[in-house]
């Protein structure tokens, strides 16, 4: 498939504003940041599927999918994230699909590709995420023009320095960071 270089850039979603105003001072000083990398991560995700049908939930899922980070002070925190997206569909009563909320944040830093139950939206946000996390430096069949307009129009406030900072911190050392990076990104 080869994808448009005229991507759609995503910088206001009311979804997105109210589920993750909550975690506002949580997140702290590294919300700004957080909050663009979602709208990137959307952004990408909407042209690499060409299709809305699932945005509910795909921004659901992203304003979730680093959460425990920041809520759990977890390295691993790909589970307290599910879980707390799960608690917040269930209470809220948002009536978004379980099973697709929680492959999307469990399987976002999958390498290879996802071949499970909605593979061409956990994919996206996989691909997208990459993405993202990397700057651009790994485009994932995203066209160059496209990563360029995104960053462009919805600035890192930090974003970066945030995931050279958060690790280390977290697990109280470079190589405790890797060790648990590596079970996050499941190598």
């Amino acid at each position: 498939m080869t994808l448009s270089n005229a991507i759609s850039v995503i910088q206001h979603s009311d979804r997105i504003e109210t589920q993750l105003s909550r975690y506002e001072s949580i997140i702290g000083a590294d919300y700004r940041g957080y909050r663009g990398h979602i709208y990137r991560v959307l952004s990408y995700t909407l042209h690499f599927l060409g299709d809305e049908s699932a945005r509910p939930t795909i921004e659901t899922a992203l304003v979730y999918h680093d959460i425990g980070l920041w809520s759990d002070k977890a390295i691993s925190y790909l589970e307290p994230s599910i879980d707390r997206a799960q608690s917040d569909n269930a209470s809220r009563g948002w009536g978004l699909d379980p099973e697709l909320l929680e492959a999307i944040i469990y399987w976002h830093h999958k390498v290879t590709p996802y071949r499970g139950r909605n593979a061409a939206i956990v994919n996206a946000v996989r691909k997208a995420d990459w993405i993202d996390a990397s700057g651009g430096r790994l485009r994932m069949g995203m066209p160059k023009p496209c990563i360029e307009r995104v960053a462009e129009e919805i600035p890192a406030d930090g974003f970066y320095d945030t995931l050279a900072r958060i690790g280390p911190e977290l697990a109280g050392s470079l190589p405790a960071a890797l060790r648990g990076l590596m079970r996050v990104y499941k190598i």
